[in-house]
């Protein structure tokens, strides 16, 4: 592993989605575990302000032409994205930093615009063979036709705003009745929305990563909820089992390593990756795909990583040394 005390690392966390405080949680942790290992500087990001963090002082960024307040010497070789939903999993900080030559951890803007919106990456991936649940979007402009959205679909079925993360306008929906106030509740969240067929079966979350030069495919883990489906609540106030490694055959355990590295390679990702599968007797279901997953040592990827044998420092400086060398 190349530590390098001289490297200035920026730590990006925040971001205008209902993601915020999930992503300060992770990128605190990023900044705890690597602020012995780079001079790091933390860099809070909202609507109104970009603030830096040197140890206790505080710094007003010009986010025009990312000029820093006080700290004008100050030259970042390297941004570590822990911005959660948008604008960090969305490509717009990607492409920010991409114009003013910034390495940026990750995935590069294009791909990170693609998979966090939900309708055109599930229209990728099932064009490449990939089983997709039965789905149609709709336009917060178009007309809802119930009654053809139930012919088409059926009940249950979820709603889910296509651009956004962490089970924010996303609804399980079981009659016509309930359907249209959840369409709109999705539709205070994104303009456009996936409504797509339940899939009854067990839920799996894998992790792919860039390692050391290669690809890594981390131990599977299975996600066992007491709620309706792995929703906010479940990801976050304990309500849900998340048990890695997932005892499964080694049949089944082959082919979702197989199906999550097709899925990272078609996507032609890099750094971290987390794809959520559901099983059944009728096959792998794909569902989605998070470039910027939680990073607290509770979140699912480190938790897989902790299971391969990885800590967490080597995970983070993996990130930025792929970036940067």
């Amino acid at each position: 592993m190349n530590l390098d005390r001289s490297k200035n690392i920026g730590i990006l966390m925040g971001g205008y989605s209902n993601e915020y405080e999930i992503s300060i949680r992770s990128g605190q942790v990023v900044y705890e575990t690597l602020k012995d290992t780079f001079n790091c500087y933390r860099i809070y990001v909202s609507k109104n302000e970009w603030i830096l963090k040197k140890y206790n002082d505080s710094y007003v960024i010009d986010i025009d032409d990312f000029k820093i307040d006080g700290l004008t010497d100050l030259k970042l070789d390297c941004i570590f994205n822990a911005i959660h939903g948008t604008p960090g999993e969305d490509g717009k900080m990607q492409k920010y930093f991409e114009d003013k030559n910034i390495p940026i951890t990750g995935c590069n803007s294009y791909q990170s615009k693609l998979t966090f919106d939900k309708i055109s990456c599930l229209n990728f991936v099932s064009s490449k063979g990939i089983k997709v649940a039965s789905s149609l979007s709709l336009l917060k402009s178009e007309k809802i036709d119930v009654d053809e959205i139930e012919n088409k679909i059926g009940f249950p079925c979820f709603i889910k705003a296509s651009n956004s993360g962490s089970s924010f306008g996303v609804f399980k929906v079981y009659d016509k009745e309930e359907f249209v106030n959840c369409i709109n509740s999705a539709f205070l969240v994104d303009n456009k929305v996936l409504i797509e067929s339940f899939i009854d079966g067990r839920e799996f979350s894998i992790g792919v990563i860039s390692l050391n030069g290669g690809t890594k495919v981390l131990p599977i883990t299975e996600i066992i909820t007491s709620n309706d489906f792995f929703d906010y609540e479940a990801k976050y106030e304990g309500k849900a089992k998340e048990i890695t490694p997932a005892n499964i055959t080694d049949k089944l355990e082959s082919e979702l390593k197989l199906l999550s590295l097709k899925v990272y390679n078609l996507l032609e990702l890099k750094g971290f990756s987390r794809s959520e599968f559901i099983v059944n007797e009728e096959g792998i279901y794909y569902l989605e795909t998070n470039t910027v997953p939680g990073l607290t040592s509770e979140s699912i990827l480190p938790q897989q990583a902790r299971c391969a044998g990885i800590s967490l420092k080597e995970l983070f400086v993996n990130a930025i040394n792929e970036v940067i060398i």
